[in-house]
């Protein structure tokens, strides 16, 4: 029982769902530490890993809106059951074509597991923040779905420290079967900890009648498109950035073992920003303004971390590398905080109950889009340029976009809640 002057507390039913997400987002992250591995075993090229590694991407970013109406539709404790059983499957699968199968047909099997597994993975987690938001009492709805916000970083970090570690013990395949129990596991606590759909409140009253009828009154509300561009420019710049942190700091001669540790430990401050941003959306910060703190702090982070004075003859000045990745990590951890609002706002933004996942799919489809498209720009700029040191341009346009997107959401939420009696 929960005293009358307590603070409700996050049921366990949610911490479920949580961890179930982050199961899936280990599969998301399990591909960058097997590369190596990948490429000794069965001989694949970069073209091929590259392909391994955006397939998950390519899914979300054409499938994610009908992955949303698929969990509206079926419910949302089956969806995410289904996506859980689907990547524990083809995990399992996974490992048996690398130990079983010649390099040449191995190949050709591990691109369509990896396709299915991105189908798997948006299954997973579209349904997340409706669940959290039907689990968890009203006092506690803020800080869950912070934390909420933080599986994707958490899933890659985790998977970016145990996955060389692992690969090394027992081979990739191995590492593919180490994540498919983690699934099965994680689907097994959702089973028993979270209602089946029908023993919570229907929703069929408010739906309206089809599952096009829901696809068209989202695509057509504003709340969700201000949602989606919001999450597109932070997921752009984050991953970008994050994304080449390996890369830059080989070229700067760091040794693999502590690359691999500054990587995940920069990744892993995403985690205390979306904690910290349910913490603070919580004791009633607003939600646009807990926006544009993370968006003007990821700005300057960015040119803190990469820009440079450079003239005529004369070396590159900047600030040195300490600090460098000091303001790296401050990006980071300032960016947590924009998807631990927008999952919120997008939960409030759905036209209606029985639209909240297919919000949810709209805004991954634009986050997938931004991560598919962003990296390869700032590479571009980087080899046309001969570095990294305009890189905070576009991570500086990315922050000035979401702090124009969240000023409009601020504005858009005062009118939703001034309508609603």
């Amino acid at each position: 029982m929960t005293s009358p002057g307590a603070r409700p507390r996050i049921p366990a039913a949610a911490f479920a769902v949580v961890v179930a997400g982050v199961s899936a987002a280990l599969h998301l992250g399990k591909l960058p530490p097997a590369v190596p591995a990948l490429q000794a075993s069965l001989g694949i090229g970069l073209v091929e890993a590259g392909f391994l590694l955006s397939l998950v991407q390519v899914a979300s970013m054409t499938l994610g809106l009908l992955a949303g109406l698929a969990a509206d539709t079926i419910g949302l404790r089956r969806s995410m059951l289904g996506g859980l059983a689907v990547l524990t499957l083809a995990s399992l699968a996974g490992g048996a074509v690398g130990s079983h199968l010649p390099a040449e047909q191995a190949v050709p099997w591990l691109l369509v597991l990896r396709a299915i597994e991105g189908i798997g993975f948006l299954l997973a987690v579209m349904p997340g923040p409706g669940l959290i938001r039907a689990l968890t009492p009203a006092g506690a709805d803020k800080a869950a779905l912070g934390l909420w916000g933080a599986y994707m970083p958490f899933g890659v970090a985790l998977a970016l420290l145990l996955g060389p570690v692992l690969i090394g013990w027992n081979g990739w395949p191995g590492w593919w079967w180490t994540l498919s129990m983690v699934s099965a596991l994680a689907a097994a606590w959702l089973f028993v900890a979270v209602p089946a759909d029908r023993q919570r409140a229907p929703i069929a009253a408010t739906a309206p009648e089809s599952g096009w009828s829901r696809l068209r009154t989202t695509v057509g509300a504003r709340g969700p498109w201000l949602t989606a561009l919001s999450f597109a420019v932070y997921s752009a710049q984050w991953m970008a950035v994050i994304g080449f942190l390996p890369a830059i700091y080989a070229g700067a001669g760091v040794p693999a073992g502590w690359n691999a540790v500054l990587t995940a430990l920069a990744a892993a401050m995403n985690i205390v920003g979306n904690i910290m941003g349910g913490r603070w959306l919580q004791r009633g910060i607003a939600p646009e303004r807990l926006l544009q703190w993370g968006f003007l702090i990821m700005a300057l982070g960015g040119i803190a971390a990469f820009a440079e004075l450079r003239g005529p003859g004369a070396d590159a000045i900047g600030l040195p590398a300490s600090l460098r990745f000091v303001a790296v990590c401050a990006f980071s951890l300032a960016g947590g905080m924009v998807p631990a609002t927008l999952f919120l706002l997008g939960v409030r933004f759905a036209p209606g109950p029985a639209t909240v996942s297919t919000t949810v799919g709209l805004m991954q489809q634009a986050s997938s889009l931004g991560q598919f498209l962003a990296p390869p720009t700032v590479a571009w700029v980087a080899h046309r340029v001969g570095g990294w040191h305009w890189t905070w341009v576009a991570t500086l346009a990315c922050s000035l976009t979401g702090i124009a997107i969240a000023r409009r959401l601020g504005r858009a939420r005062l009118a939703l809640e001034a309508a609603t009696p």
